[in-house]
């Protein structure tokens, strides 16, 4: 988010800070709002490879705000800005989403992180996605970070996952048994004009076909770039178990709804429906069993969450003193 240095209001400057940020790998790119930008690395071979770019990004990026006016933080939210009131990025793509989701548009005030991870194949894809589903609401309650939505504490440690929840095609995608039944249902999407490609399907996780990727758009957007990091390395692990497990039972969409709704409400103090077994379990619980199972440890801390940070103070300029403090790379 580009903020104001003094008053903390967010600023719609993408469109002079972009072309100024000097970005050797990886860009900067403009978001849905004029006041808000994304940082994207390039392919990389490894998380400490992507952990090197986006440092460079980020502290490329500050040090051109900081130059130009501007401070920059990283949230799921704003905590007062009213996202109504900011001024949409001049694109087609997104002047074209507004037109058709309306008010709905106008309140993503919210950021997310996306990590992308190479499959061999669309079959493998679809097999990946189905046996890390489960895993995801844990991943949500692990970063939660938007306590605050227009100057309100909503009781929501993840309230952008709630926001998220007014677009179409939100959630987990549907199971799918063959890669030709994913053609099929974005092929149909796009015949009758209800979008343009698969971009325009917003699921927690989908399919990239154009980069060969597996998405995963379920954390919401850490403030410090270690937290960060450590989300890399639990997606790409979580992957890496996956592509060598066998095939899982597909994930009851009712039990993930639950699970996700529940780890947006409480953060890391959520009580989740077991993936595999008829019974609840805590975030630290489950986190050990993710450990064990994909035999890396990110280091999470599975007790607190980034939003917990935000909800120490009430006086809400200084939370967002704090964010910047923290955006530091």
């Amino acid at each position: 988010m580009i903020l104001d240095p003094e008053t903390y209001e967010q600023r719609p400057a993408s469109n002079v800070l972009i072309p100024s940020v000097p970005a050797h790998r990886g860009q900067v790119k403009s978001e849905l709002f004029q006041s808000v930008i994304e940082l994207n690395t390039d392919v990389c071979e490894s998380t400490a490879e992507a952990a090197a770019i986006l440092r460079d990004l980020r502290r490329s990026t500050i040090q051109t705000a900081n130059s130009l006016g501007y401070a920059i933080a990283g949230a799921g939210s704003h905590p007062f800005d009213d996202p109504s009131q900011q001024l949409i990025a001049a694109e087609p793509h997104y002047t074209k989403f507004v037109d058709y989701a309306g008010p709905t548009a106008h309140r993503q005030g919210v950021s997310g992180l996306h990590v992308h991870v190479g499959m061999p194949d669309g079959e493998t894809c679809l097999r990946v996605l189905e046996s890390i589903l489960p895993w995801l609401p844990l991943m949500l309650a692990l970063s939660a970070n938007s306590p605050w939505f227009e100057g309100k504490r909503t009781g929501m440690m993840s309230t952008r996952a709630e926001i998220l929840g007014l677009l179409p095609r939100h959630g987990a995608p549907p199971a799918f048994e063959t890669w030709a039944q994913w053609e099929e249902l974005v092929g149909r999407l796009v015949r009758v004009g209800v979008v343009d490609n698969y971009n325009a399907i917003h699921w927690d996780i989908r399919p990239h076909p154009s980069y060969g990727t597996l998405e995963v758009r379920m954390p919401d957007q850490p403030t410090s770039l270690d937290v960060t990091i450590r989300f890399v390395e639990l997606v790409h692990s979580l992957c890496r178990w996956a592509i060598a497990a066998e095939p899982s039972e597909s994930l009851s969409r009712v039990v993930y709804d639950q699970n996700r709704w529940a780890a947006s409400r409480f953060g890391p103090r959520a009580e989740l429906i077991h993936p595999t077994e008829d019974r609840t379990a805590s975030v630290p619980e489950l986190y050990a069993e993710l450990v064990h199972l994909t035999g890396s440890d990110p280091g999470f801390d599975p007790t607190n969450c980034e939003g917990d940070a935000q909800l120490d103070g009430e006086r809400l300029e200084a939370v967002c003193a704090h964010l910047v403090e923290r955006s530091i790379a």
